[in-house]
């Protein structure tokens, strides 16, 4: 699997850095299993909690408290305690650190209870009460004011703001920062992609679709929805239409309810259709959706059925495979991939996890896997080649599984390195299968951001790449991180593995590149300037999503936050060529 190229639609077989926070609504107890850990009791009762596919919504985070004021280079008053770093759960990421403390509050940037925020001077332009809400599903050009003009006075063009390009060294790239400018709800909102179409690279969130130049950051068009997002596809079609899940309403209680097809390549809405209920306890909060040829496929409560990207119209409904019951859904390419769970009928507290790949056009299975009592199946790390991960809650550990074409196993190796648990599944319970930040395939090889086991099967440091032989299963190399600092595999290009090296304490983030066959070093191939270190540092581990297409790292929050005077969210960054 190799990067995207300048100009080119994302390729849907690579593991895509969006994730989302919660699955759809459990499913009735009629459904048997949905994994090893959860009972099936008898027709007629109440919902199943605690399905690993299938959870409501979170509750709600709590908003960013007040007390942030100050301009930049001034010491601000700090509500509430600052979010762990990717080197450890519990460690302030400007402690013992008094030079990313002196970056972020030169560049105007301050982490705040888990959210991502700027600190803004009395030049900046107000926020936009209410935008993005309401209207009409249609896309205006519109201009961005959160992108740094080049001015000297930052990406919001205010005069109390630094310009995060300001003292840029030759053979840096420049970067560009927007920021959220739209209401959202009181506990903020997560954010969806980034997908890079052309000329532009597309997020989603709430209650919009907005794409901004690949160049500049500066807003080109925006779709309003008319009520909330409750899913989103992991990565668009071939040709650019991507499909979302909205609720029926602005209420808190609405379910999700109908499908809209948006153009990413054109920036309009397309068409918006009901999906129909199959059966009486098919209702759910949020749906879980993949895309696979000319096929969406929905996902929810032991329900998947499938409907044409092209017009809307239903394709197939929900099938079983012996007594499996669908639990989850991905995919990409032309290839969809069923998760389902195999009711124990001689006990009614256990289920096995099928992996299943299913024809797009009609839901039917082609092949189908069955894991041993306790598995679950975490996360999906590639399509084509088809690699997964798999986890076991009562034994603590988790193990990889390559798969021929055919479906017939390839190798299937329990790991010995750790990784987050957004990589392997475990503790996740979001039923996204492509939620894995920092995962990338190639015909023989997976590289994985990995660190050394911790007490649970999900870790916070990840300071080093693994590669893992396919075939085998093996491991062929480890390769370092820079001292106390992060990294995560991008794509495979020309033979050279491209890994993100996160922001520290002496250097901003940048790209760097791997020998495919033996790692070692990374070498830098695309710094960003040292002003970024504040900004990117805000970007955390456990939130963000990441893409490298034509030459261009993105950056995108997982939450955001609505915008106040003096406190906005970072919401995306991008440096490149």
């Amino acid at each position: 699997m190799t990067g995207h190229d300048l100009d080119e639609l994302p390729d849907p077989d690579q593991p895509w850095p969006a994730g989302q926070t919660a699955g759809p609504t459990p499913p009735p107890a009629v459904q048997p299993g949905y994994g090893s850990d959860y009972r099936a009791p008898a027709p007629g009762s109440g919902p199943l909690p605690g399905n690993p596919y299938a959870q409501p919504q979170p509750a709600p985070l709590p908003p960013p408290p007040p007390g942030v004021h100050g301009r930049p280079g001034q010491q601000p008053l700090v509500g509430g305690p600052l979010p762990p770093t990717p080197g450890g759960a519990s460690r302030s990421p400007l402690r013992g650190r008094p030079a990313a403390l002196i970056a972020a509050l030169v560049a105007g940037l301050l982490v705040i209870g888990g959210g991502v925020y700027a600190l803004v001077g009395t030049g900046r332009d107000k926020p936009v009460a209410g935008a993005g809400a309401g209207g009409t599903e249609s896309a205006t050009p519109s201009g961005s004011p959160s992108v740094d003009k080049g001015d000297g006075k930052g990406p919001g063009g205010g005069p109390d703001v630094s310009d995060l390009n300001a003292g840029i060294k030759p053979g840096e790239a420049p970067v560009w920062l927007s920021e959220n400018r739209s209401e959202v709800p009181g506990s903020g909102t997560s954010q969806y992609g980034p997908w890079r179409v052309g000329d532009v690279v597309v997020r989603a969130m709430f209650k919009e679709v907005t794409a901004h130049a690949v160049t500049d950051g500066r807003e080109k068009w925006k779709v309003a929805l008319e009520s909330p997002l409750c899913a989103v596809a992991p990565a668009p079609s071939a040709n650019g239409k991507l499909v979302v899940g909205v609720k029926s309403s602005d209420s808190e209680s609405a379910r999700c309810t109908h499908l809209q097809q948006i153009d990413l390549t054109t920036g309009k809405a397309g068409w918006k259709v009901e999906v129909p209920q199959e059966k009486s306890y098919d209702t759910a909060v949020e749906f879980r959706l993949a895309i696979a040829g000319d096929t969406v496929a929905v996902a929810r409560s032991a329900v998947v059925s499938g409907f044409s990207v092209t017009d809307g119209r239903k394709l197939f409904g929900t099938s079983m495979t012996g007594a499996c019951y669908p639990a989850a859904v991905g995919g990409g390419g032309a290839k969809l991939i069923n998760v389902r769970s195999c009711p124990d009928p001689n006990d009614a507290g256990k289920s096995q996890t099928m992996i299943e790949e299913a024809d797009p056009a009609t839901g039917a299975p082609k092949w189908n896997y069955q894991y041993e009592k306790g598995w679950n199946l975490g996360r999906i790390y590639s399509v084509d080649p088809l690699v997964v991960a798999a986890y076991h809650s009562d034994r603590k550990i988790w193990n990889i599984t390559a798969f021929t074409a055919e479906g017939k196993i390839r190798s299937q190796t329990e790991s010995k390195f750790g990784v987050p648990g957004r990589c392997n599944g475990w503790g996740d319970g979001s039923g996204d299968l492509h939620g894995c930040v920092g995962a990338v395939v190639d015909a023989d090889t997976l590289y994985i951001a990995a660190g050394k086991p911790g007490t649970s099967l999900g870790i916070d440091t990840t300071d080093e790449v693994v590669a893992v032989d396919l075939n085998s299963g093996a491991e062929k190399w480890h390769a370092a991180a820079p001292k106390d600092r992060a990294m995560w595999p991008l794509a495979v290009e020309d033979g050279k593995l491209l890994v993100y090296v996160q922001s520290g304490a002496q250097a901003a983030g940048a790209v760097a590149a791997l020998p495919v066959a033996t790692g070692g070093e990374p070498q830098v191939v695309l710094a960003s300037p040292e002003g970024t270190k504040g900004a990117q540092s805000v970007f955390y581990p456990n939130l963000v999503r990441m893409a490298w297409a034509g030459g261009r790292l993105f950056l995108l929050n997982g939450r955001v936050y609505s915008p106040k005077p003096s406190e906005v969210s970072h919401a995306i960054l991008s440096f490149g060529r």
